[in-house]
């Protein structure tokens, strides 16, 4: 069923108190205008009704004294990959130096490289790696999440990768950011896994997916695939609710291709999530 053809208003009505207060933009959706003008980027974020932030690290340099001055709580960080690997332990520290000084509460392991990826031997060492950055993460007083995409679900020895790696990850130490896009593109329903990682999704990425993708375990899609929230494939009614009762606790709207001016497409998202009441 297309999002879009549900009745806004009666689709959520357990959302109707939630309000849109935990609603925040991956700045990587604006990744290519930020930089000319971060204050009127930010701030035309805010303006649209978003009220919080998802960075990346390298970033913030450039656009910390506009994200400070806007109305946009800064939520999480996306670190470097490489710093979470033996050998990085300085790098790690400073990452967690600059999340906790900038008052982040979340450093998120964005993403692992093709050239890294393997058999399940690779993600039963990666858990243990992420056990080691979160022990570290949560000194600090901060949190580490996860970030899938899709390659963490291909079948491997009766099992996928990021099976493996919620089950030896410490729950207390690692959550995980569910990216719903990638869920699906993969051929799973974001419903059914928010509910099976139940209390271990912490951040949740909201992005919609053109009708009739066919499954794949990699990132090499169609800029077209990536659709403004409500204006695709993916139930979202249901997936909000899910999110909900499955203890969620910040949403970011991200969308990796736009087809123009991403604000515009900032925009429809935000007005189709208002008219869902959340």
């Amino acid at each position: 069923m297309r999002a879009a053809a549900l009745s806004p208003v009666a689709s959520l009505p357990a959302f109707a108190a939630h309000s849109l207060s935990s609603i925040g933009v991956q700045i990587y959706t604006v990744r290519n205008v930020i930089l000319k003008d971060p204050a009127a980027t930010l701030n035309a974020i805010a303006a649209l009704g978003y009220h919080e932030a998802e960075v990346i690290a390298g970033t913030i340099p450039k656009i910390w004294s506009a994200l400070q001055a806007s109305n946009l709580k800064p939520v999480s960080m996306h670190a470097d990959t490489a710093i979470f690997f033996p050998g990085k332990e300085k790098e790690l520290d400073d990452a967690i130096a600059l999340a906790k000084s900038h008052g982040f509460e979340y450093i998120v392991f964005p993403y692992l490289p093709p050239n890294q990826r393997g058999g399940a031997a690779v993600y039963h060492k990666l858990a243990q790696t992420l056990n080691a950055a979160g022990r570290k993460v949560s000194a600090a007083g901060l949190h580490l999440c996860y970030h899938n995409h899709a390659f963490e679900f291909q079948p491997m020895d009766g099992t996928m990768p990021l099976e493996i790696m919620m089950k030896e990850t410490d729950p207390t130490l690692v959550s995980l950011e569910m990216d719903v896009f990638w869920v699906s593109v993969a051929g799973h329903n974001p419903v059914e896994m928010l509910h099976k990682y139940s209390k271990r999704v912490a951040l949740l990425h909201l992005k919609d997916k053109a009708q009739g993708f066919p499954v794949q375990y990699n990132e090499n899609v169609p800029p077209s695939t990536f659709r403004e929230v409500g204006h695709g494939s993916l139930d979202f009614p249901a997936i909000l609710k899910a999110a909900q009762s499955t203890h969620v606790k910040h949403y970011f709207v991200e969308q990796d291709q736009t087809p123009g001016d991403p604000i515009a497409s900032l925009r429809r998202s935000i007005d189709y999530l208002r008219a869902l009441q959340f």
